[in-house]
């Protein structure tokens, strides 16, 4: 499939555009990274602002967000898209030649939009397709592992804490039962068993969303990888660079927030530490409170409604 065609099927809202870039303070000279590249509509804002002799890194696994991006950002010089995950930010930063990120850093971070609907990439339960839900295609991990292979005591776990489903017994039980016949295959199989397991209940959401959501977290480690790779991209920054981060659900916001909160606190010490040895404040935060999408744009894109977007900066090194 060439890029063109590929492009006219990527879909991708950006989701609260501006308001993610406009808090980097975008200047040329100075070097921008987009953590997670998408359709590339970060990207594209950042680039318009930086020209001419600022730079931006972007990273993506999903070879299909890279493809359709490398074609609308083609007319950009100073654009150099990885394929990594945002995992790797300072190796392959420190291959590229580059010490610090002066300018800033953005996340837009959960699947796209393009990931959730295209049917073959199994993360949809309204769509029949194989157990997949691999941000990264290349993986030999998928959600058939984890549907099948888990044992009942992993599959409470994380459905109880990445998805934070009520009836959580209930359909893991309903898994354990079906799989001693026949493994589960497909999507629809799976949301099936969910189904059958839960009580209605009145919710306007189906009954498999959280438990697709738990696996999905669980096959990409994502909220693992966002701890780690917040902590590593501070150390990253310059002094007066900014990080942007937009997240989609409870979990990722929360794992945001605890993490600002530690490295903007004036004091870390624990309850009984006779005398306070702390670092001072890394960060101050830019908007103490999430920051949501406008009316406009939830009415252009009504899943912008779970968006929260956290901005800080960078105001002290601390040394090793």
């Amino acid at each position: 499939m060439d890029s063109k065609n590929n492009t006219q099927k990527f879909q991708h809202y950006t989701v609260m555009a501006h308001e993610a870039v406009d808090a980097l303070n975008c200047e040329s000279g100075k070097i921008y990274v987009d953590a997670t590249l998408g359709g590339g509509g970060h990207s594209e804002l950042i680039l318009q602002k930086i020209q001419p002799d600022g730079r931006l890194i972007a990273f993506d696994v999903d070879n299909d967000a890279i493809n359709a991006s490398k074609q609308r950002l083609k007319d950009y010089k100073n654009l150099t898209i990885v394929h990594e995950s945002y995992t790797n930010i300072k190796q392959v930063l420190q291959n590229l030649g580059i010490k610090e990120i002066t300018g800033g850093i953005i996340f837009d971070l959960g699947a796209s939009y393009h990931q959730l609907t295209r049917q073959e990439r199994g993360f949809s339960f309204m769509k029949d397709a194989p157990l997949d839900m691999r941000f990264n295609a290349d993986s030999d991990f998928s959600a058939y592992d984890v549907v099948n292979g888990y044992s009942s005591d992993d599959l409470k776990r994380i459905i109880s804490e990445y998805g934070e489903e009520r009836f959580t017994g209930r359909i893991v039980n309903a898994i354990v039962n079906y799989r001693q016949n026949k493994n589960i295959e497909t999507t629809l199989e799976l949301a099936g068993i969910i189904k059958s397991a839960v009580p209605k209940t009145g919710e306007k959401i189906h009954p498999a969303t959280r438990t697709f959501q738990a696996i999905r977290i669980e096959v990409n480690n994502e909220l693992q990888n966002i701890k780690n790779t917040l902590n590593d991209v501070l150390t990253l920054l310059s002094v007066n660079a900014i990080i942007s981060v937009i997240s989609f659900h409870s979990l990722e916001d929360r794992l945001v927030k605890q993490c600002f909160k530690y490295y903007s606190a004036k004091c870390r010490c624990k309850p009984n530490d006779p005398v306070c040895h702390c670092k001072p404040p890394m960060i101050e935060l830019v908007n103490k409170k999430p920051i949501t999408a406008s009316q406009q744009e939830l009415r252009e894109n009504p899943p912008s409604r779970s968006a929260k977007l956290r901005i800080a900066k960078k105001i002290t090194s601390w040394e090793n």
